[in-house]
């Protein structure tokens, strides 16, 4: 931040800070006593107010994650449905070609029938000179009634089938389009919660924004080691599988990267985007969302665990991490962040959910 600013706290914590007013170059101060010694610059918040700053900084970064689920939820479902709708369009011209070689077909059938006059068998029988030839052709012409009429049975449940596509292709629009606003609100709700936490953070100066850090790392450490001092730790010796172990390594490995809501890598990423890569790349594919991953994923008791489960958090399941082993876990934490690692327990767990079956051991 510039010297300009003085030290204002944003309105949205309702904390207001004391402003010194420096006195400019060669002015003397109006009283007569000894002018006090200049301060080295303004003045920073009490300790207190950080705090709440940081209060509400996870309030709003908590419901920006929340919005990111709502996010990759619609948009995952959108993409569902565009793949359904390719698909029943495909079908439908399939169908329309049937329809149009069976059409083709049905009216050879007609043509034919009409070249024959129309006779009855009868007429066919007293015109024919060989009654023989007469059996033989009554045979194709009973032949040629079956086949016409399975020919008509088929167009029918052709023309039944290209209705049905039609109606489902109808159906599957509509909810892509209700799925694209559902992502585009979600996406407003996202952006409005990181600007309200952005303007907050960027009223402070960077003192306070270093303090406001660090106020962060106690906090997640005072939570880390209350976990800990549980005996947690010495509960959970599980080794991960095969597949953890590609898991974690691939998850490691995107240390440093920057969070970014929606993102799925290769340059940035979301938490559950992370989480979802990470298997993956392990070979095995599985929810987007780390509310889909809590509801579908088999739940792990937490003394359980090992290397490449997943650890959800918070009551809404609005955050996932891995675990790596030692009490650690590597997550994408939250915008203005990068991927990194941290204590299991520095956040409430809310549970623990296993993608793979794996042959790792507990």
């Amino acid at each position: 931040m510039g010297t300009g600013k003085r030290g204002l706290m944003a309105t949205a914590v309702a904390v207001v800070c004391a402003v010194t007013v420096l006195a400019a170059p060669g002015t003397a101060f109006a009283n007569p006593t000894p002018s006090p010694t200049p301060s080295a610059g303004p003045a920073l918040a009490p300790a207190k107010d950080l705090e709440a700053v940081r209060t509400k900084l996870d309030k709003l970064y908590r419901a920006a994650a929340r919005a990111t689920d709502e996010y990759n939820a619609a948009d995952e479902k959108a993409d569902k449905q565009s793949t359904q709708v390719v698909e029943l369009a495909k079908k439908i011209v399939k169908g329309q070609e049937k329809l149009r070689k069976l059409k083709d077909r049905a009216g050879a059938a007609a043509a034919a029938q009409y070249r024959g006059g129309g006779l009855p068998a009868e007429a066919h029988l007293v015109l024919s000179d060989d009654p023989q030839d007469f059996l033989d052709g009554a045979g194709r012409v009973r032949e040629g009634h079956h086949a016409t009429k399975g020919l008509l049975g088929e167009l029918t449940r052709t023309q039944e089938d290209l209705e049905q596509y039609a109606k489902d292709a109808s159906a599957q629009l509509k909810k892509l389009e209700a799925g694209r606003k559902a992502k585009a609100a979600a996406q407003k709700k996202i952006e409005k919660q990181i600007a309200q936490a952005e303007k907050l953070e960027s009223a402070l100066q960077k003192e306070e924004q270093e303090r406001l850090a660090e106020l962060e790392k106690e906090a997640a450490n005072k939570a880390q080691t209350a976990w800990l001092d549980s005996g947690i730790l010495n509960e959970i010796n599980g080794k991960a599988s095969e597949q953890g172990k590609k898991a974690v390594k691939y998850a490691t490995a995107q240390i440093g990267k920057p969070y970014q809501w929606g993102a799925e890598g290769p340059k940035t990423y979301d938490c559950s985007g992370l989480t979802s890569q990470a298997w993956i790349s392990a070979g095995r594919g599985i929810p987007r969302t780390s509310q889909e991953q809590w509801k579908q994923l088999r739940h792990i008791d937490v003394q359980d665990m090992r290397p490449g489960d997943l650890i959800i958090y918070f009551g809404d399941a609005s955050h996932v991490a891995m675990y790596i082993g030692d009490g650690a876990i590597v997550h994408a934490p939250r915008p203005g962040r990068t991927v990194t690692i941290a204590g299991a327990g520095s956040m409430p767990i809310l549970g623990v959910v296993r993608p793979d079956a794996g042959t790792g051991s507990n």
